[in-house]
């Protein structure tokens, strides 16, 4: 059975079916939210790390969600977040100078076993690895998700305009990458 978004904070506040309602939050969000993850990490095992902590923040954090935006907008700036962390984490971690960043994240997404992309998916994943960050988060969220400009404004808390131009900006960098190979 699938519960509504209400449904479910009625039952994630209550503690008798906390848990049960729970269960129902992973099964409803968890490949959506997998994805997204994945297409910022570009790891699948770092993916399923992240997906793991996004839903341990979640469960941590149930109390404090004041239902100022949605259940789901919640949850993905949620993952969001984990998803920067992780690769400001790698970062640090392995003293990646800010310029190889991209290639160090092409690396891990060509020694990923589970990718399995085509020349052109390889392509355009090169292309919008040479964006910046926030660029290539909203190009991510709006390609590949088509999420509405609305919802990744209150997802990222930015403004739509903001959003707008930097959708753009991406897609014309990663058009004339991709050009450029060709």
């Amino acid at each position: 059975m699938q519960l509504s978004d209400q449904e479910l904070i009625g039952n994630l506040k209550n503690e008798s079916t906390r848990n049960e309602a729970f269960s129902h939050l992973v099964n409803k969000y968890q490949e959506r939210l997998y994805w997204h993850i994945r297409k910022i990490v570009l790891n699948h095992d770092d993916s399923d790390d992240v997906l793991q902590n996004t839903f341990l923040k979640v469960w941590k954090n149930l109390d404090s969600f004041r239902e100022e935006s949605s259940l789901f907008t919640w949850i993905y700036r949620i993952a969001t977040n984990e998803s920067l962390t992780f690769i400001n984490s790698q970062k640090r971690g392995q003293a990646i100078p800010f310029q190889d960043v991209s290639e160090y994240l092409k690396n891990r997404m060509e020694a990923d076993e589970y990718f399995d992309g085509s020349d052109i998916q390889k392509k355009l994943q090169q292309a919008i690895l040479t964006l910046p960050d926030k660029q290539r988060l909203v190009f991510n969220m709006r390609y590949f998700e088509e999420l509405p400009y609305q919802e990744m404004s209150d997802i990222l808390d930015t403004s739509v305009g903001a959003l707008k131009a930097s959708f753009h900006h991406a897609a014309k960098k990663v058009e004339e990458y991709i050009t450029r190979l060709e």
